[in-house]
This record gives structure tokens, C-alpha cells and sequence, in this order.
């Protein structure tokens, strides 16, 4: 009965996991998911205003087409340029997404014939891999490893492969790793994507969560980007926005037309209410920005020092909402996130879920408030003191 697509899609160690905690609920235990990158907070008080007037207004109601609203694009515009002082053509650069997962899924559909290649990161958030095999292409590992602070080495990919290359997906400050990029590094990937004619998608999900004044770019400020590629954002982690599913994607028209095109043949674009209450963070609502982003450091610092007092050292990230920590025991990584479940109650992702390069590492969510996370925080090192 089920389509022979979906055999590749089969996430097996998220599967196994999901199951798990399904099993330890249904005993009873007392879990703390560290698991999915859900925000666990909500947009401020005055968003949440601007969207429940927008839901009692009756003309919203109506289909909002797929390039969604003029008002929605022009914030979107005006907020790039004030970020990273990017120009952008709010008719033909920019357009909206149910979620930048949304986009991040379907631009294979609209670029990739069967059979194609991509070159995805290795490990890398599933939907990239996902997105492929729905679109029937062919998958080339791009390995990020730690001895290269998780940047692709580019000069590492076969010239041939990569003249058989249609599109490459990066992702900075990155999920699961937590890496970040410079100006540089995307200097790079522009030289060698119009060497071997490859259109670049950049998701850049994290690019407001972000630490110790440390601030990611973009990757359109670099020099010709917008000629070879496209970059996705997400109103989720930036603005608490996650159920609301609002994101955008920007950069070369042409591919964003293919976009909008396969889109149009499938959706009727995002619910009016929501691109009004988007539209009215991206204009006025920094400070939310802000205390989010303090938040989540300091989250990040209670994870750290209580983990490095139980012998548990870690980097210590820049960006985005996740820490990835090298497996602490001499065992792998999904058999020692079973265990932590089982005995600590403490639910993180093994890192082979994010590929085979994912493995020695264990990915943890920053998702839970601090009291939370110190109670975590105590189960490891109780967890960990029982391997020594």
C-alpha cells in the first residue's frame, strides 16, 4: 500500500527513541526531553495581540495565495536590510513559507529531477536528506567534522561529483552542531558554486539565537551569493512562532519563482493572522529578540558547568539552541542516549540520527527553563557517576 518513497525516509534512531519515551511515560517515569528543538516559550504579549485582533477581523478568512501578503514581504525586506544590510526586491526576492521546513522540503521538488545529485551535510537536520528522496535525487554526503569545526571542506568533494551536482544545503549556525560560519567560509562556497554551476540553499534558522554578542551573517552578504543561491529563515526561534508555522525564503528570484510555482500547485499560502502578527514582529519587536536570546544562554551556561562538574566537557556554543556533546562513556551514541532515558530520564538524540558522521556526539535542546535544567543537570551527574 505505501508508496516505495517513503522506504528511504525511515529516521530508525528517532523512531527507536520516540518509542522509548513512549514506553518509560507509560511506566510512569518522570522524563525530561532535551530532545526536539521546540521552543517552549511563546511570542510576547503584543504579538499575540496583533494576531488575536487580526483572527476576529471576518475578511481573513479568505485564501491568501502563495506569495502571501504585500505587507508581510516588505517587512521581511526592510528587516534584511537592517540585519545585514542586505537589498532585496520585495515582488521577486522574497517569499513567505508555512515554516522554513516548508520551503527547506519542497525546493528539492523544484529543482531536483529524479536521479539528480545534492550534496547534503553530514550530520544535518533530517528534512534535507527527507527532501531528496521524496524528489527521487541522489544523495552526496558532505561530511562536517570537528577537527574542521564543522564546516565542509569543499575541496574535498570530487570535481566530478560535484560537476554532476545540482544543489548543496548548508546550514549556519548549524543543527545539530551548533557550528557557525564566516564571511570567508561563504566567499568560498560562492567560488566553488559557480565553478561547478551548483544552486546553494542556506538555512539560517538560528541566525537570531545567538551568544556573548556574537553575531551570524548572512549568507547573501557575500559577494555574488544572490547570483547562485537562496536562504531560508524561520519566525520559530526567533519569535516563539513554532505552531504558528511562519518562515520566508530570500535571494536569487529565479529559484524562488520555481518555488512559489511547485507551491502554488500545492497550497493556498500561510493564514492572514499570521503573516499580520509576523509581519508586526519582524518592524517592532526586537527586544523580544533579545530576552530570548539571553535565555537561551543562560540555559546554555547552566548545561555546561553542571555537565563539566560531572567530568562532562563540551564545547561551548555560539549559536543556535542546541549543545552537541561528544558521547562522555566508551559506548555509541544511541546506546548511551538509551541509557540516559532509561536511568536518568534525561532524553537527548544520539547523533547518528543526523548521519553517519553524527556518531560519538549526542545532540541536547535547550528547550526546558533553568530549574528544569539543573534537575537534568543532576540526573546526569548522578547518571555519570555510576560509569566511573
Amino acid at each position: 500500500m505505501r508508496a516505495q518513497r517513503l522506504q528511504g525516509l525511515g529516521a530508525s534512531v528517532f523512531t527507536e527513541m520516540d518509542n522509548l519515551k513512549l514506553e518509560l511515560q507509560a511506566q510512569g517515569k518522570d522524563l525530561i526531553n532535551l530532545s526536539i528543538g521546540s521552543p517552549d516559550r511563546a511570542p510576547s504579549l503584543d504579538v499575540r495581540k496583533v494576531l488575536s485582533d487580526a483572527v476576529m477581523d471576518g475578511s481573513q478568512y479568505g485564501y491568501t495565495l502563495t506569495r502571501g501578503t504585500k505587507e508581510f514581504r516588505e517587512s521581511c525586506t526592510n528587516w534584511y536590510q537592517q540585519r545585514f544590510g542586505v537589498r532585496l526586491d520585495s515582488e521577486t526576492e522574497v517569499l513567505p513559507l508555512m515554516g522554513s521546513q516548508d520551503g527547506l522540503a519542497h525546493i528539492f521538488l523544484a529543482l531536483i529531477d529524479p536521479g539528480e545529485m545534492a550534496l547534503i551535510p553530514d550530520p544535518g537536520y533530517p528534512i534535507y536528506t527527507a527532501g531528496l528522496v521524496l524528489a527521487g535525487g541522489q544523495k552526496v554526503s558532505l561530511p562536517l567534522l570537528e577537527e574542521n569545526n564543522f564546516l565542509p571542506k569543499l575541496d574535498d568533494v570530487d570535481p566530478e561529483v560535484a560537476r554532476k551536482t545540482k544543489l548543496m544545503i548548508l546550514n549556519y549556525p548549524n543543527n545539530p552542531t551548533a557550528a557557525v560560519a564566516s564571511l570567508e567560509f561563504f566567499n568560498q562556497v560562492v567560488k566553488f558554486a559557480q565553478t561547478y554551476d551548483i544552486v546553494v540553499c542556506h538555512d539560517v534558522a538560528y541566525s537570531e539565537l545567538a551568544f556573548d554578542g556574537y553575531r551570524p551573517i548572512s549568507f547573501l552578504q557575500s559577494e555574488e551569493a544572490k547570483a547562485v543561491g537562496v536562504e531560508f529563515h524561520s519566525l520559530s526561534k526567533t519569535y516563539n512562532f513554532a505552531g504558528a508555522r511562519l518562515g520566508f525564503v530570500v535571494g536569487n528570484a529565479e529559484i524562488i519563482e520555481a518555488l512559489s510555482e511547485l507551491k502554488s500547485n500545492i497550497d493556498y499560502g500561510v493564514f492572514g493572522p499570521v503573516l499580520k502578527a509576523g509581519s508586526y514582529a519582524l518592524n517592532t519587536h526586537q527586544p523580544q529578540v533579545e530576552e530570548t536570546r539571553a535565555t537561551y544562554q543562560k540555559r546554555r551556561d547552566v548545561w555546561i558547568q553542571g555537565c563539566a562538574e560531572a567530568g562532562w566537557k563540551m564545547s561551548i556554543p555560539k549559536g543556535s539552541m542546541f549543545i552537541w556533546a561528544p558521547v562522555p562513556t566508551k559506548q555509541d551514541s544511541l546506546t548511551f542516549a538509551i541509557e540516559l532515558a532509561r536511568e536518568a530520564g534525561v532524553i537527548v538524540v544520539p547523533g547518528v540520527g543526523f548521519g553517519e558522521h553524527g556518531e560519538g556526539f549526542v545532540r541536547i535542546a535547550l528547550v526546558q527553563e533553568e530549574d528544569v535544567l539543573r534537575e537534568a543537570v543532576r540526573r546526569v551527574q548522578e547518571f555519570l557517576s555510576r560509569k566511573d
